[in-house]
């Protein structure tokens, strides 16, 4: 009996101690410094598929926080308690925070359209506004009748995204949404309209407008998402974010070996997935080869 007693006293211990080593590890566990932090609203869909490419790239402890946590310098305090060395701004309102850290810091951000004009160091990213360029490619290899294409866009995009040195390209400089409204108005015949993602310039009135030419034109819309397709524009290329958060992870990883990244790197998106409107061809007499529909992320209706 007694010899009972002490076996189940010491079993008894013993598990105790084993509760109290499992608790330990999962407190530690928590404890443990994220070296990069993710900052994007999980909300958001095109957040949650960046992310999702980060952890695939990234084998680093990660923590993700959401905008309104890192707002009026608590991104700053963050880093600091975690001992962060790399921050992923996922969003506007989240590279603007960002932007502030010191320089030691590398910043790294994406699902802005355009990428900021900062002076700031080790800062770099891939922006999602599409270069014309890649229409072009497309338009070369699949639909190579389509020679007079037009876009409309401000001088500031079009200084990111205008390099494709096409002498067919007809490029129209527009100031705001009136501007850009009046210039589809007075288009001649072309090909192809093209738009471009600017917020300033597409506006309700101005989408409408462009819409209206191309119907009654028959002149095809290039759209910059799939919502544009679903509407009516031949076609489009959107940025694939769970790509580009490999592709932001990769260079979390070479940050965190010690990579600098040189003042005002920005990288455009190398991976784009594209979506036909197999109706609007039809109405308009376009033909779209079997090849580009094999490739296509979605072909409407």
């Amino acid at each position: 009996m007694i010899d009972s007693a002490k076996h189940t006293g010491q079993y008894r211990r013993g598990i105790a101690a084993l509760l109290l080593f499992v608790v330990c590890l999962c407190f530690a566990n928590e404890a443990r410094p994220a070296e990069v932090i993710v900052v994007g609203d999980t909300r958001l869909k095109p957040v949650v598929e960046v992310i999702a490419g980060i952890r695939s790239s990234v084998k680093k402890e990660i923590e993700v926080y959401a905008p309104s946590e890192t707002r009026a310098g608590k991104l700053s305090k963050i880093v600091k308690q975690e001992g962060a060395l790399t921050v992923i701004a996922l969003g506007q309102e989240s590279l603007e925070e960002a932007l502030s850290l010191p320089p030691e810091i590398t910043v790294l951000y994406t699902l802005v359209i355009l990428p900021p004009k900062t002076s700031r160091q080790n800062t770099t990213g891939v922006y999602m506004g599409t270069p014309i360029r890649e229409y072009l490619k497309v338009i070369d290899s699949y639909l190579p009748d389509l020679k007079k294409i037009s876009v409309i866009g401000s001088p500031e995009v079009l200084e990111v995204l205008d390099h494709s040195n096409r002498n067919h390209l007809m490029t129209y400089r527009a100031r705001n949404a009136f501007d850009f409204v009046s210039i589809v108005k007075k288009l001649k015949k072309p090909d192809a309209l093209l738009l471009l993602p600017d917020i300033s310039l597409l506006t309700k009135t101005a989408l409408e407008e462009s819409y209206l030419f191309s119907f009654r034109k028959k002149v095809p819309l290039l759209g910059i998402s799939k919502k544009h397709v679903r509407q009516g524009a031949l076609f489009a290329l959107e940025f694939d974010p769970e790509k580009v958060g490999r592709r932001l992870g990769s260079m979390a990883a070479a940050s965190l070996e010690g990579k600098v990244f040189a003042q005002g790197q920005a990288l455009p998106s190398q991976n784009f997935s594209l979506y036909i409107n197999r109706e609007t061809a039809k109405k308009m007499g376009i033909s779209i080869p079997e090849e580009m529909i094999k490739i296509a992320a979605g072909v409407f209706p």
